[in-house]
């Protein structure tokens, strides 16, 4: 049996899988890998000219932490004409719907993931932000540098009624803060980002994005999730059972039209970082992660440059060298996520140690490692309150950031409610540990 080398670009028989699937649905396959020299994008054969000139297109700006505001021009061009119809007509969007029906071990409540759902409206402003205590506006200014330049903290969405007091300076319901809250978010003196959950269940359009970054100042950055119709490999029914293979599994002009061009066209400079998340394979032993490791190099090299692209995975049989490689060949840098399905944040760490000047440092807090999801919503809400203080994760993750803003790169930490009970306490006191070793060192 012929041994692939990592980066072989022949074909597959998963991605013959794919390209079989793409023809039952009327979309072109993916196609060879173009000839040596030639610009790395689709095949002619795909008419995927467009993808092609937006990868080759000159578009240096170095995977930090946004995209520079003068860059509109490559976004509009990427973006697909006005007046065509959206990749999600027909049955695309019915693949859609089904992917966002089903359920994963991570994935948000319905309630959770409803800020993102409804439309936030047009610069609102009837909820005020609550006053920062004398203690956050200390740590504020003694991390001033870094949260000026390279430090990027922030929460798992923000439409939580119980950080009234908090981030809020009123009780407000959760609809009313999914439409109004983001402004008094973003005036917290600590967060200067957001990560936004709900992309991973529907594609987010570039008019909303463009909407929710006119609501924050200069200088903050949004972490967005790529839809799962990219990053599943299959379709899902109720309940998150397979209902059949996913014809847009990494299929790149699909997410260039569903994710990437949405993302530079909508945020504009306070572009910080696209996720692709790839839910968890489970046990059927389907995904080899060697062959793995191969596909997403592919996908990497056909998406147009600039953006930063992270990668988070759920299994841990797929974080092998083969992963860190594609990763850093393919111009993407890991999510590090802090997850019971995964190994604690040194060991991955240790993983991409070879490539750190890739790119930004980028670390979700997600939940601890003695609970399950649903469990621990249950025991955290209304989340407003430190429940279950996880010093060591804390610890670890301090660590991290510190090397990483030692190196000049950029650091984007995300924290979810489950992580201890309270993503902006998390947050505090994260930046506590950071503050106290500036003090230390100083």
């Amino acid at each position: 049996m012929r041994q692939l080398s990592l980066f072989d670009t022949s074909d597959e028989p998963e991605e013959a899988k794919v390209d079989s699937a793409r023809r039952e649905h009327g979309r072109p396959t993916l196609g060879e890998a173009p000839a040596a020299g030639s610009p790395p994008g689709l095949s002619e054969a795909d008419g995927s000219s467009r993808l092609r000139a937006a990868t080759d297109g000159g578009y240096a700006q170095s995977r930090v932490a946004s995209s520079a505001a003068g860059d509109r021009p490559f976004a509009q061009a990427i973006m697909r004409p006005s007046g065509r119809k959206s990749l999600l007509d027909g049955a695309d969007f019915i693949a859609t719907q089904t992917l966002v029906q089903g359920s994963t071990s991570d994935r948000l409540s319905e309630s959770e993931r409803s800020h993102s759902e409804t439309s936030p409206g047009t610069l609102p402003a009837s909820i005020l932000a609550a006053t920062p205590s004398p203690d956050v506006r200390s740590l504020a200014q003694s991390l001033a540098h870094a949260l000026e330049n390279a430090l990027y903290l922030g929460t798992s969405s923000w439409s939580f009624p119980g950080w009234s007091g908090l981030i809020y300076g009123q009780p407000s319901g959760k609809s009313n803060l999914s439409q109004q809250g983001l402004p008094a978010y973003a005036q917290h003196p600590l967060l200067r980002s957001v990560g936004v959950d709900s992309g991973f269940y529907a594609p987010l359009d570039s008019a909303r994005l463009a909407r929710w970054a006119a609501q924050v100042p200069p200088g903050f950055r949004f972490l967005v999730k790529a839809p799962a119709l990219i990053t599943d490999r299959f379709r899902r029914a109720a309940h998150g059972r397979p209902a059949g293979t996913n014809p847009s599994f990494l299929d790149a002009e699909h997410a260039l039209d569903i994710a990437v061009g949405p993302f530079l066209e909508g945020l504009g400079d306070k572009a910080g970082v696209l996720l692709f998340q790839f839910p968890p394979v489970g046990r059927d032993g389907s995904t080899e992660p060697r062959r793995f490791a191969e596909a997403l190099y592919r996908f990497l090299k056909r998406l147009p440059k600039g953006p930063t692209y992270a990668v988070e995975l759920r299994d841990r049989p797929l974080l092998t060298p083969d992963l860190a490689a594609a990763l850093h060949h393919g111009g993407a840098v890991p999510s590090l996520a802090l997850h019971p399905r995964l190994p604690p944040l040194p060991t991955q760490l240790s993983l991409f140690d070879a490539y750190r000047a890739d790119g930004p440092l980028v670390v979700r807090w997600l939940l601890r490692r003695n609970r399950r999801y649903a469990e621990a919503r249950e025991r955290y809400a209304p989340f407003d309150r430190l429940c279950e203080p996880d010093p060591i994760a804390r610890h670890d993750l301090a660590d991290a950031v510190i090397a990483a803003l030692g190196e000049r790169r950029p650091v984007f930490v995300i924290a979810n409610n489950k992580a201890e009970g309270s993503a902006p306490l998390t947050l505090i006191e994260l930046a506590r540990q950071l503050a106290d070793v500036r003090n230390h060192s100083a």
